[in-house]
């Protein structure tokens, strides 16, 4: 199998999986479920990570430095997705009167730079 028929089907898979598993921990639904899947990762990730980077290490002989430990996710989706929400809304309308406030002062620039 050429390589870059290699690298396709190992991303095909990646991605594959990555479907399945938001779709099996159900992480597009409530967002009590999606908290609860964050949590659960917490405990379950870096114990993993651990025990295959001692895999690599054992099975290729190459030494493998400390992983630092991993950030502690204590928020609640639903109002970061709403404050995110609510910051875009209000960019998007601001956008027009501010696009004209800048075409304003970059025409007055070339004006003052044009003399």
């Amino acid at each position: 199998c050429p390589l870059p028929a290699r690298r396709f089907l190992i991303k095909g898979s990646v991605a594959g999986v990555a479907v399945y598993l938001v779709y099996d921990q159900d992480l597009l639904g409530p967002s009590d479920k999606t908290q609860a899947a964050l949590h659960k990762a917490e405990e379950v990730v870096p114990p993993a990570m651990y025990q295959f980077s001692q895999y690599v290490c054992e099975q290729t002989g190459l030494k493998m430095p400390q992983l630092p430990a991993p950030p502690k996710f204590n928020f609640h989706l639903r109002e970061s997705w709403n404050s995110g929400i609510m910051t875009v809304m209000s960019a998007l309308s601001v956008a027009p009167s501010k696009a004209c406030e800048y075409s304003k002062e970059g025409w007055q620039y070339l004006k003052e730079r044009a003399k």
